[in-house]
């Protein structure tokens, strides 16, 4: 018989210590959906995501099987919780080289299993490579289990596994699905609880965006997911999932494994480290009392493109948010007072309400109602736009956006995608996207960076956004969006052909304010393969010379020595820097005596001369 060699165990003053200190500040006296949002942010915040391909080799950081036949020395063997027999010999038992794509029995290798079907965010990044509910499984089940949620299965019993998990026709509590589920075994209920959880809690501003069913047909539809940003869940499938988590407490693999991700991908699942979180956020006993409307709707700001609005709370206690309807369509939610509604059409009148709902998601009736019309196309941006596009040696890719707006945005519906060109059909596609989060204000630029990469002038630390997907993988022959609901909002390249700027890096002309879905060449500046000058900044390396009055450089070009004119006397610092941004000389005080800067060790090429916090591009003959 098969040994369990670390004792199930639910001690939360445990898991919690696993957490660096100070990560879940901030939670101290929240319950319910305020708690469960307080975990998103704390959750969600810079993560490190990696490609779908680089899982099979982290699953021997985060999955390998210590705890059952193997114990805690150096194995190699997977822990597959759908083929895992807790108290006996397992049939079959893989390592991460046993990868494979399709299977027509079980134990011939195994695939990587999305907890959360990957239908439900249309395989994009990051949920795509999401380690806390992407987890190694027989490659047989994987494909039996297809999309149907796991569940407690009745009679009718379509497949058995190995282990005794089956598929079989849902009996899952007063629910209104019928039709198949995946029944794991007691072991690991409560593991996919959590993973399930976690997924609601990570992704929670996504959530109604995400693919699920409005029950035209309950018996059949098999999302559990029911569109809520809060809840997350049908009641029906809450309750069991709370059950599972109950019957089966946290194990010392998940709080290993919570430990493991938490160092490759910087977030953790919160349900182990704290399990009584789980009551915390969903046993809820919502009333049966519609709310009181919002009051004192107003229009606090237009813009071109956008409104502002403001208005009183509802008086009732149990409001957990905001439903904002356009001309009578819903077209947004939030938990604040406030909103920006953009992407709206210059010089046109719109109408608004605000409705008010509440745990139990019960509306109140409208707000009054408010007509604002924007204004005619103005300075500000009609939205954001890329700025720099880093096109390095290997992985060293990046992008940079920036908001010209005029209000604060909304990241949510915004995504990076890539054209790829697919040789056995002759066709152009896109890959998998990386969906942004998040917002951004006005006046303000971020970075999306590959986490692979090796810029000299940019690292891990100083990017918003990090994903080693599809989107951040390009070359210089590939087509680049930003998009906005799918929309193509900006561009660099062209659609359905080969592009010819591999090797450069583009920056935007400071002339240049608006976005555009064609992509103009004559837009950008270009520079070498690496360059990564001022990334992240708020002014582009373009900006920083033409702002430069106070000095003149010469010669330029240059063999020898540099000179420079002007009121020199008080520059602390002088550093020469190379395309890439990285600093190759630096002089204290360099003008104190003189008014030169030697060069003749310099190969040549394009260098930049910083003087102080200005700088200046030369040649080196």
């Amino acid at each position: 018989m098969k040994k369990l060699l670390l004792p199930i165990i639910l001690i939360s003053s445990l898991a919690a210590a696993q957490a660096p200190a100070g990560y879940y500040d901030g939670t101290v006296g929240l319950s319910g959906y305020a708690l469960k949002s307080k975990l998103h942010d704390i959750i969600a915040e810079k993560n490190v995501n990696w490609n779908y391909s680089d899982l099979p080799n982290l699953y021997n950081q985060t999955d390998l099987d210590k705890y059952y036949d193997h114990g805690p020395g150096n194995t190699t063997i997977l822990l597959d919780m759908y083929s895992e027999i807790p108290t006996g010999t397992d049939a079959y038992e893989y390592t991460s080289a046993n990868l494979i794509s399709t299977s027509g029995a079980e134990g011939l290798g195994y695939n990587r299993e999305h907890a959360v079907p990957q239908s439900t965010f249309n395989s994009n990044y990051p949920m795509y490579s999401d380690l806390h509910f992407v987890i190694p499984t027989d490659a047989r089940i994987n494909q039996l289990r297809n999309n149907y949620p796991y569940g407690v299965g009745n009679s009718t019993v379509h497949y058995t596994f190995t282990n005794t998990s089956r598929i079989a026709n849902s009996a899952i509590p007063n629910y209104a699905y019928t039709n198949r589920v995946y029944e794991p075994v007691a072991e690991f209920r409560g593991d996919i609880a959590r993973m399930l959880l976690y997924f609601a809690i990570r992704y929670e501003n996504k959530l109604p965006s995400f693919n699920y069913f409005t029950n035209i047909n309950p018996a059949i539809d098999r999302s559990p997911f029911d569109g809520t940003a809060e809840r997350a869940f049908d009641p029906e499938y809450i309750a069991m999932l709370i059950q599972w988590h109950t019957q089966d407490p946290v194990s010392q693999r998940e709080i290993d494994r919570n430990n493991a991700i938490y160092a490759i991908q910087k977030n953790r699942n919160p349900l182990i480290d704290n399990p009584q979180w789980v009551n915390a956020i969903w046993v809820q006993i919502p009333d049966a009392v519609s709310p009181q409307a919002p009051v004192n709707l107003a229009v606090s700001q237009t813009g071109a493109y956008f409104a502002n609005l403001n208005w009183s709370p509802s008086t009732s206690s149990d409001v957990i948010g905001y439903n904002i309807y356009q001309n009578g369509v819903l077209v947004a939610t939030t938990k604040s007072t406030s909103i920006v509604i953009d992407h709206l059409t210059p010089s046109t009148s719109y109408s608004f309400t605000v409705k008010a709902y509440d745990q139990g998601y019960l509306q109140s009736v409208d707000s009054n109602a408010i007509t604002a019309p924007t204004l005619a196309p103005d300075t500000n941006s009609k939205d954001i736009f890329i700025i720099k596009y880093i096109e390095g040696t290997g992985n060293s890719k990046a992008l940079e956006i920036v908001n010209k707006t005029g209000h604060e945005v909304d990241l949510n519906n915004y995504s990076i995608r890539v054209q790829y060109y697919n040789n056995s059909s002759g066709s152009y596609y896109y890959g998998n996207s990386f969906e942004l989060e998040g917002k951004i204000p006005n006046n303000q630029n971020f970075v999306i960076m590959n986490p692979k990469s090796a810029l000299s002038c940019y690292t891990n630390n100083d990017a918003r956004f990090l994903t080693a997907g599809e989107a951040l993988t390009f070359a210089g022959t590939q087509y680049v969006e930003l998009a906005y609901k799918s929309t193509t909002v900006d561009a660099i390249g062209s659609k359905f052909v080969s592009n010819s700027y591999g090797d450069i890096s583009l920056y935007r002309k400071s002339t240049i304010n608006q976005p555009t879905s064609t992509f103009t060449l004559g837009e950008w500046d270009s520079y070498p393969v690496n360059y990564c000058q001022n990334l992240g900044g708020t002014l582009s390396t373009i900006d920083l010379i033409t702002s430069n009055k106070e000095f003149k450089i010469y010669p330029n070009p240059v063999h020898d020595d540099l000179f420079v004119s002007g009121e020199t006397q008080d520059i602390k610092v002088a550093q020469v820097l190379d395309v890439s941004g990285k600093v190759i000389y630096t002089e204290k005080e360099p003008f104190r005596n003189k008014k030169n800067i030697s060069l003749q060790n310099l190969s040549a090429g394009f260098y930049f001369l910083k003087l102080d916090e200005k700088v200046y591009q030369f040649i080196k003959k």
